[in-house]
């Protein structure tokens, strides 16, 4: 049975951009396994929820607000971990979405969860403002708004 037209479209976009979403899913996880999970788990969300058609330009602040939501809920369920300072090297050495800069990486998870989401989706997942509402569930002007202060706190964290 063959899938339907729209439905086939989702598919395709996923598997087209799966390394986008992953590293979204990466840059709230900060954990490979848990990446994986999150991608996985927000696909299968994805597809039961794909019931009415969709315009192909819909489909990446959609998907991309299901990944989000998926990343959130997961670290809300997780438990603080308290690691070492061995660990944190570790985690640097082998942290997989370089940002190329360790200064910027660091300035980056200092911001709050709702100024660093806005940071990652217009800089490097290249979201247009509207876009970013969309996938946030944010009045536009908010979304100006918090991205003006995150990039404002990441100035005075990169300047000390």
């Amino acid at each position: 049975m063959s899938k339907p037209k729209s439905q086939q479209m989702l598919v395709d976009f996923i598997l087209t951009n799966k390394e986008q979403y992953y590293r979204l899913a990466y840059s709230y996880v900060k954990n490979q396994d848990d990446a994986l999970d999150i991608v996985h788990e927000s696909i299968y969300k994805a597809m039961l929820a794909f019931k009415r058609p969709k315009k192909p330009e819909e489909i990446k602040p959609w998907f991309y607000r299901i990944v989000v939501n998926t990343a959130l809920d997961f670290l809300r369920k997780q438990k603080p971990v308290e690691l070492t300072e061995q660990q944190i090297l570790e985690l640097y050495d082998s942290y997989e979405d370089s940002y190329q800069d360790l200064d910027l990486q660091k300035a980056l998870e200092i911001l709050p969860l709702n100024y660093r989401s806005i940071i990652i989706l217009r800089y490097f997942e290249d979201l247009k403002i509207e876009d970013i509402a969309i996938v946030l569930d944010l009045n536009v002007n908010t979304v100006k708004t918090r991205l003006y202060s995150a990039l404002k706190k990441l100035r005075l964290e990169l300047e000390a």
